[in-house]
């Protein structure tokens, strides 16, 4: 225990006092007898005040450790207990800490199926739409709208965009309760007109009827391309169209169903009569169907002239060679005119000339032969130059259709290739009829040239015939005078 102040400053000085006068007796003079009797009396009398105090503060010291020790007993009590409470308290912050940690990583992994499940549901949103039929659009459309927004809007909550979200889904359980029996609704449909007419639909799985309700329209309800209106196929049989009537206005009866899925009308709706297809070529179409009726006209012309065309018989050539072998050439153009034909001709021009020169002869009906050869192969030309000419023609009309093309994607763009069909149907059209009016005149010509051909060479073979007679008959006669 600490001493008092002054209880410590008695001590030091007596003390001092004890260890200080041996040294001063030995360094100094000793004093006088009564002087250092009074001073080592003065110190005892020191030393017992300074005794007295110590002998009073231990007396009070002993006093006070007493309760001292009792309170200090207590406060180790008290912090024993304030440790145990510590402990007890860190054991409570560190699995609070834990389980926040856990609550957490717990949050964490909610967020995440949290934007699972969001992007999920957007998803089966999309899906949804284009699932649908283009009728049930405008059926579900404000529903739709709103699922699809909802994650965009920052005014709702994450719970509000889930109801939004989950009612759309709700929403499809329903549809496809309905579809079980069919669904009939209220809405709107585009005529073949193109004017937009209310009415009602049923729908039967993946085919759907209209009737509006005026009564005018009734068919079924297809997707038109570029779109997003229902367009009505009108029926054409009055049974498809009083059973549809019947369906749409009770909800009962024979459903008029298309099992192409209303292909056989797209199908349709493309066959177009020749005279449509012809137009559709544009007017490059002209030349080309003139060009292949002048060579129509002239084949059938030389086909005709041709054709009756006789040729030299066996019969009659033997006859007229034997008449030549004779030397009777008044029966030898009997026999060359009974002939007939161009052969007939040019043996007759022959015959007459029989008393002349062999060159002479020979020269006279290479001349008929000539004369003939002409005549055949005249116009036969321009079949050739038609069959040259039409598929030109076709190029033609292909470069000015792919003009007329481009001109459309440059005000409409690319977007709808219908408006872009006159284009390529007159691209591809005036190609094809060019085609169709070149190959058979190619083919015609050929077929009449070798015609041609064999007649002149029934001619060549005719008059070699009658020279080689001629000479023989000449050489028999010279033989003969000798």
């Amino acid at each position: 225990m600490q001493l008092p102040a002054t209880v410590r400053s008695v001590l030091f000085l007596s003390l001092s006092s004890v260890a200080a006068a041996p040294r001063a007796m030995a360094q100094e003079t000793p004093p006088a007898a009564p002087a250092f009797a009074d001073a080592a009396a003065s110190v005892q009398r020191q030393l017992a005040e300074s005794v007295a105090e110590l002998d009073t503060l231990r007396a009070q010291i002993a006093g006070e450790q007493i309760p001292l020790s009792r309170e200090l007993r207590d406060l180790e009590a008290s912090l024993v207990q304030q440790r145990s409470a510590y402990q007890d308290v860190a054991k409570v912050l560190d699995g609070r800490t834990l389980d926040l940690a856990n609550l957490r990583t717990e949050i964490q992994a909610r967020q995440g199926e949290s934007s699972y499940l969001s992007n999920l549901l957007g998803e089966y949103i999309n899906n949804f739409e284009s699932r649908l039929h283009i009728a049930e659009l405008q059926r579900y459309a404000n529903e739709m709208k709103a699922a699809k927004l909802a994650p965009e809007n920052s005014n709702l909550s994450a719970e509000q965009v889930y109801a939004a979200q989950a009612g759309l889904l709700e929403l499809s359980l329903d549809r496809l309760e309905e579809a079980l029996g069919g669904s009939r609704f209220e809405g709107t449909a585009v005529d073949p007109g193109g004017v937009v007419k209310r009415g009602t639909f049923v729908l039967l799985g993946p085919a759907a009827l209209f009737a509006s309700d005026d009564g005018k329209e009734v068919g079924t309800a297809e997707q038109r391309l570029g779109s997003l209106e229902a367009s009505v196929l009108p029926f054409t049989k009055p049974e498809d169209l009083q059973a549809a009537s019947r369906v749409v206005g009770t909800s009962s009866g024979r459903f008029p169903l298309d099992p192409s899925g209303g292909n056989a009308h797209k199908i349709a709706a493309t066959q177009e009569s020749l005279i449509e297809h012809i137009k559709l070529g544009g007017p490059v179409m002209v030349p080309i169907f003139v060009v292949g009726f002048a060579a129509l006209f002239v084949v059938l012309a030389k086909w005709l002239s041709m054709a009756f065309l006789r040729k030299p018989s066996a019969s009659r050539m033997s006859a007229l060679l034997a008449a030549v072998a004779r030397r009777d050439q008044p029966g030898a153009k009997l026999e060359a005119q009974a002939v007939g034909g161009p052969s007939g001709a040019m043996l007759a021009v022959g015959v007459a000339h029989l008393d002349q020169p062999r060159e002479l002869i020979e020269e006279v009906m290479y001349e008929q032969v000539l004369a003939t050869k002409l005549k055949l192969q005249r116009f036969l030309p321009f079949v050739a130059l038609s069959a040259s000419a039409a598929p030109l023609l076709g190029l033609l009309g292909t470069v000015t259709g792919i003009m007329n093309t481009f001109k459309l994607i440059t005000v409409f763009g690319t977007g709808d290739v219908k408006t872009l069909s006159s284009g390529i149907s007159e691209a591809l059209i005036t190609t094809e009829y060019g085609l169709i009016v070149a190959i058979p005149s190619l083919l015609l010509h050929a077929l009449l040239t070798r015609k041609a051909r064999g007649i002149v060479d029934d001619m060549e073979r005719s008059a070699i015939a009658l020279m080689n007679e001629y000479g023989k008959s000449a050489s028999s006669n010279v033989g003969t005078a000798a």
